[in-house]
């Protein structure tokens, strides 16, 4: 039985399916979810790359897009610079209720495996552990090496939760972004979120 989640704290890195992540904020705003978000330098890269999107340099200015577009309500949304560690996530004084790296870069995981925390999505992780928080990773890459299943597994004995971006296909996916939202909800079902994007197994007959 999952508790009630009143803040998240949503990282994008630079692995690619910045899709996933932005699907993902839009689906926790809309479940009235308070959400802190952080951004590696590379996601911006990939907004780009992948999205045709420029997303804002400055925090503020970033905050302000997203929660105009995504019609966020006052103080929903906030966003954190990468070396902002005034923010309360930096803090297991005032940590998220959960986090969700998504997508998860190789170098993030094994930055948050190794306890790095040299910026703030790190050090926001390295938090969720030590408090024995929900920390949901969802890695993006093909194939894993050696070296990237060691790191899962040594993250995974820590009890955070990896969750590739494999989308399944048995809901007849009809297009990409029936394929993303599937690997939302897999994310949303992790964090005991209540959603409508996927019908349950067993439900669709």
């Amino acid at each position: 039985m999952h508790a009630p989640l009143n803040t998240v704290t949503l990282a994008l890195s630079g692995a690619s399916g910045m899709a996933y992540g932005l699907r993902l904020l839009e689906c926790l705003l809309a479940a009235d979810l308070r959400v802190y978000l952080l951004l590696s330098q590379a996601a911006h890269i990939v907004a780009k790359q992948e999205l045709g999107i420029a997303l804002p340099a400055r925090p503020i200015d970033l905050e302000k897009q997203l929660s105009e577009g995504l019609q966020a309500r006052a103080g929903q949304l906030r966003v954190f610079g990468r070396e902002d560690w005034n923010a309360p996530v930096a803090s297991g004084s005032n940590p998220a209720d959960a986090m969700v790296v998504c997508p998860c870069s190789m170098g993030t995981l094994a930055a948050i495996a190794h306890g790095l925390s040299d910026n703030l999505i790190e050090r926001a992780a390295d938090v969720m552990l030590k408090e024995q928080k929900k920390l949901v990773l969802v890695p993006r890459e093909a194939p894993f090496s050696t070296l990237h299943l060691e790191n899962m597994l040594k993250l995974s004995r820590m009890n955070a939760v990896i969750l590739p971006a494999n989308p399944g296909f048995y809901h007849r996916p009809q297009s990409v972004e029936a394929i993303i939202d599937f690997i939302v909800a897999r994310i949303l079902d992790q964090l005991g979120i209540q959603h409508t994007l996927m019908v349950p197994w067993g439900e669709n007959r």
